[in-house]
């Protein structure tokens, strides 16, 4: 490869790659929210006539049982290694809407950050990756074979992906999945995401009476299910940030002293974290410190809660139900299925008469872990290290992938998880964003990788 020319191709088109991105950020591409199903199909059309311009012997829009997938291919030798670049273009509801402090999907750069839903998470990421390709391409750079999995439904759990690898298991066929949805240490200390935890994301809903009651004529006598709520839920975690689910952490792979000592020499500074977070001290699993509890142990969380009357003024009801949407994140050697079936079998054991309990699994995922003996994490090392001046770090993240293990279990293939993410960037949150040094260091790492890969 000449790593010259390349470079030169990424210096002398980068603000035509910033004005794309934001051609592709526009689109409200909103997986969990079925009225924008016109805009995912839009939006995968969009990301395959731009990869047919960026160089692939085809690109296309293939169905699912969900939102459509787009797949797109350049074969330069079929005796050559093969790399599968795979993300996703859909992106989170934008609520609550009134804490952004521009349009979601009306994309600008501030300050040297793109704003805008789906800057970092993933559109800015993924579409490193089709940039990084373009420039291979373009000079005549490609060291290997590339295809590109974009899917419509990671944001929602990949439901209809898994599917679609098991009937496609020939057309998916590389050497390695590389992936840029996660995020480095910081950008004076790169990293290479070698872990992440597993997800199991259920809903649960508490039903008293039949009707909202009057709460004069009715309080104290009549189970209120907004408190019934709020009490199992605050049950399943105690005062030291223990898990409470009997047989929660049977399976929990515990790290060595070595190991832990190991893990926390990554730089970490409590003061500036709580800083940026607004808050006064931290919270979580006694014994651990904050990098642990975020990367090598299990949590759970509520993720949403609601019942009765919230809207403005007064209505003195008890309402007839309430519900609440609660993840717990998985380590090695946890089962998503398994913390499905202890979660439900608890909840419903210390629910009382006075309601009715229903349990749903909406939707979960493995934990996955990534050797740094594999070829391609050694490529990838070289690749940051070229353009960041120093070695990463080998890192865990908290974040959950659901079908990476997944891609791992169905076409028997290892991920390498290369993602140029910051905490900063907001991802999930309003005023999500992405550094413009961020995407640019992006494009141009991600073609040494297929340098230092090809040649392993």
């Amino acid at each position: 490869m000449d790593k010259v020319k390349v470079q030169n191709y990424i210096e002398q088109n980068k603000e035509r790659f910033l004005s794309e991105l934001f051609d592709l950020l526009r689109i409200p591409s909103i997986s969990a929210q079925t009225e924008y199903k016109p805009q995912m199909v839009k939006c995968a059309e969009w990301l395959a006539a731009s990869l047919v311009k960026a160089g692939a012997d085809r690109a296309d829009v293939l169905p699912t049982e969900g939102n459509p997938v787009v797949f797109a291919e350049k074969i330069i030798d079929p005796a050559a290694k093969t790399v599968l670049v795979y993300g996703h273009y859909d992106v989170m509801p934008v609520d609550p809407i009134d804490e952004w402090r521009t349009p979601p999907f009306e994309p600008e750069v501030k300050d040297g950050r793109i704003y805008g839903r789906g800057a970092d998470d993933d559109k800015g990421q993924l579409f490193m990756h089709a940039k990084a390709f373009e420039s291979m391409c373009a000079t005549d750079n490609l060291p290997c074979n590339v295809k590109f999995l974009l899917e419509g439904e990671e944001e929602i759990g990949s439901p209809s992906l898994y599917k679609f690898c098991e009937d496609n298991k020939e057309l998916l066929k590389a050497d390695i999945i590389l992936v840029s949805d996660t995020s480095m240490i910081s950008m004076q200390t790169p990293s290479i995401t070698t872990g992440l935890r597993g997800l199991t994301y259920m809903q649960v809903e508490v039903t008293g009476p039949n009707k909202d009651l009057h709460s004069g004529l009715f309080g104290g006598a009549v189970a209120n299910p907004a408190n019934v709520l709020t009490r199992l839920v605050a049950s399943l975690v105690d005062e030291n940030g223990h898990v409470t689910i009997p047989g929660f952490y049977d399976d929990v792979l515990e790290l060595t002293k070595e190991e832990r000592e190991a893990f926390n020499k990554a730089p970490f500074n409590l003061d500036n974290y709580k800083e940026a977070l607004d808050i006064d001290d931290v919270e979580g699993e006694a014994g651990f410190t904050t990098m642990e509890r975020t990367g090598i142990r299990p949590s759970l969380d509520v993720n949403g809660i609601w019942g009765g009357y919230t809207e403005e003024g007064t209505k003195t009801i008890i309402p007839s139900k309430a519900s609440a949407k609660i993840s717990m994140r998985l380590v090695p050697n946890q089962n998503f299925e398994k913390i499905a079936e202890l979660f439900e079998k608890h909840f419903r054991a210390i629910a009382p008469k006075s309601v009715k309990i229903d349990v749903k699994f909406l939707h979960g995922g493995m934990p996955y872990v990534a050797p740094t003996s594999m070829p391609a994490y050694q490529a990838a090392e070289q690749a940051i290290e070229e353009t960041f001046g120093k070695k990463p770090l080998p890192f865990y993240s908290g974040g959950s992938i659901p079908i990476i293990s997944g891609f791992e279990r169905i076409l028997g293939i290892k991920s390498l998880l290369i993602g140029f993410g910051l905490a900063e960037d907001a991802i999930h949150s309003p005023n999500e964003s992405y550094g413009l040094n961020q995407f640019y260091k992006g494009i141009e790492t991600i073609p040494l990788f297929y340098k230092y890969f090809a040649e392993k």
